[in-house]
């Protein structure tokens, strides 16, 4: 599933550059993550590298976006293939 931001973001940006799929971005009162780029760094890493990089532990699944790991996989690829 695509990974989301809690409010108990503290907007120290330490995600947003190490998303390889540019999906973190800064929102309206934190940061947010578009569901439709994040793959969990399927295809790029072993693990989600923003939930890594977070000091707060504010990153965690989107309940309301369930994906497998192929489904993410092949998300990737999409997102890769133009690239």
């Amino acid at each position: 599933m695509a990974l989301s931001i809690t409010a108990d973001c503290i907007n120290c940006a330490a995600c947003e550059s190490d998303c390889p799929n540019g999906a973190i971005s800064v929102g309206d009162d934190i940061f947010v993550v578009n569901a439709d780029k994040c793959t969990e760094c399927v295809g790029h890493f072993e693990e989600s590298q923003c939930v890594a990089v977070c000091p707060v532990d504010c990153i965690v699944p989107d309940p309301n976006r369930s994906e497998t790991r192929e489904q993410l996989q092949e998300k990737y690829e999409r997102l890769t293939a133009s690239a």
